[in-house]
């Protein structure tokens, strides 16, 4: 059974900054690729960053210069910083990843930017 334990999130103002972490059990932390997604009232699930076992980061263009996904081998643990935060980025973000062929998530992590 794999488990994504998220952590994190709550309300900010416009501007600030908050942080999310995501902690599953070393094995599967070790070998898998990590991923943030968000999801905004009415809208699919999208991805916004992942990091790779070794440490590669991918982001989408919105968020490119404003968060930073990095993981801590020692604690299971892949943050995904935020910083600059506006109201668009107002959504639940969740924490995922693919083990042997099947999708898994957190249970979910809300952030809302006010104005």
């Amino acid at each position: 059974q794999v488990q994504l334990v998220e952590s994190g999130g709550g309300l900010v103002q416009a501007g600030g900054s908050l942080r999310v972490g995501c902690t599953t059990s070393g094995s599967i932390f070790s070998d898998s690729t990590m991923d943030w997604y968000r999801q905004a009232p009415g809208e699919r699930r999208k991805l916004v960053a992942s990091i790779t076992s070794d440490g590669t980061p991918y982001y989408i263009d919105s968020v490119k210069d404003r968060f930073t996904i990095s993981r801590d081998s020692a604690e299971n643990t892949v943050y995904l910083q935020r910083n600059s935060l506006r109201p668009q980025d107002t959504a639940v973000y969740y924490c995922g990843t693919i083990v042997r062929g099947k999708r898994y998530w957190g249970q979910g992590t809300q952030v809302t930017v006010s104005l």
